[in-house]
């Protein structure tokens, strides 16, 4: 038994080995022909362990207190080139707690000044980056008072497109993590002028979705946002940046669109663009069932709210709306399948649309290309 056990080490050793000398002659033959075009394959880094990143956290933490921007700055510059090595060092420093640590020095800094803190906050930041989702702590810290104006300082004056798009995609993270985040953000000064220019003038496609996700839960907390959105004229721009542009922003702008239309400033915005109907009709099975339930969504609560100010009569919509094809689409829609609450709407839209039916009505054959239908 023990013969054996000596046999099969002695064989594992050989191996080994074998692939060491095998790794030794490669890497000749590439430095040799390296001006043939040939790279030296690098030699694998030694994986971080746990206590190498419990030492980097107490440092950080200790820097922080005394506000030593850089040792601070020197102890997140370790970290990001070890998460940077491979993805096992990325797991063995999440899980170590080192995004509540950063987060804690982030605050920290924050308190004492932006300004003067400008190039550590930047470091901090960018580690945070890939450290999501942020647990309870981390959350905690990045979620206070100076934290989020610091992050907001950061969209309006960062010199960087990577700063503005570090900052807007950890306040996405936070505001999707709880409502609190939201209402704290709301009292931030300038915070809907930076969403509105963020949409308005798309820097990259991360922060106009960041942007979005972020208007959405605004506009979703507060009737004084929409307003003030409305007023600057996001539901214009929204409808226009959905006409050409990818699947995920379309849905988010929809959603945001969706949230407008429950303020009368935002329907009314909808009523007088001559783009609202045709683009939502548009965006019915041609996006994602989430767009699909957010254009109907809209397209409900205009046919709702006209009637109800017109005494029943919502034939100005229904009309157009049948004229881009709306009751193909919309029938079509409900024998695929939808979730309940867009079901309900949907089938309030096709009621409301079957009288006009008969007179007016316009397929747009693109939609409906290879599908069999019974009607």
């Amino acid at each position: 038994m023990c013969f054996g056990w000596r046999k099969r080490k002695t064989a594992l050793n050989r191996q080994r080995k074998g692939d060491v000398d095998a790794e030794l002659v490669i890497q000749e033959w590439c430095v040799e022909n390296r001006k043939f075009g040939a790279d030296r394959i690098p030699t694998p880094r030694v994986p971080v362990t746990g206590i190498e990143v419990s030492e980097i956290i107490f440092g950080v933490k200790e820097s922080a207190k005394r506000l030593d921007r850089c040792g601070c700055s020197d102890l997140v510059k370790k970290v990001k080139t070890w998460g940077s090595e491979s993805e096992r060092n990325r797991m063995c420093i999440v899980q170590n707690g080192t995004g509540s640590a950063l987060a804690a020095a982030f605050d920290e800094f924050a308190r004492d000044s932006y300004e003067r803190n400008e190039v550590v906050l930047e470091e901090i930041l960018c580690c945070l980056n890939w450290m999501k989702p942020f647990d309870a702590e981390t959350q905690i810290y990045l979620g206070s008072k100076e934290s989020l104006g610091c992050l907001v300082w950061f969209l309006r004056n960062g010199d960087s497109t990577s700063v503005k798009q570090n900052s807007i995609v950890a306040l996405k993270e936070l505001v999707s993590c709880d409502q609190k985040h939201v209402e704290a953000l709301t009292g931030i000064e300038g915070t809907v002028e930076i969403m509105f220019k963020f949409i308005q003038h798309p820097i990259s496609t991360t922060i106009t979705k960041s942007s979005l996700v972020l208007s959405f839960h605004l506009v979703s907390f507060s009737e004084k946002i929409r307003n003030l959105f409305c007023q600057m004229g996001l539901v214009s721009i929204l409808l226009k940046s959905m006409i050409d542009t990818e699947r995920s922003v379309c849905e988010r702008a929809l959603g945001v669109l969706d949230r407008l239309c429950d303020c009368d400033a935002g329907r009314e915005e909808a009523y007088k663009n001559a783009l609202t109907i045709p683009v939502l009709v548009k965006k019915i099975l041609r996006v994602t069932d989430l767009a699909s339930g957010y254009s109907i969504s809209i397209t409900w609560k205009l046919i709702k709210h006209e009637q109800k100010k017109n005494n029943g009569d919502g034939s100005m919509i229904l009309v157009e709306a049948l004229q881009v094809g709306a009751f193909q689409k919309v029938l079509l829609l409900l024998q695929l399948g939808c979730g309940d609450e867009t079901k309900e709407k949907a089938t309030e839209v096709l009621k409301s649309l079957n009288p006009y039916k008969t007179t007016l009505e316009c397929i747009e054959i693109a939609d409906f290309k290879n599908l069999k239908r019974s009607f």
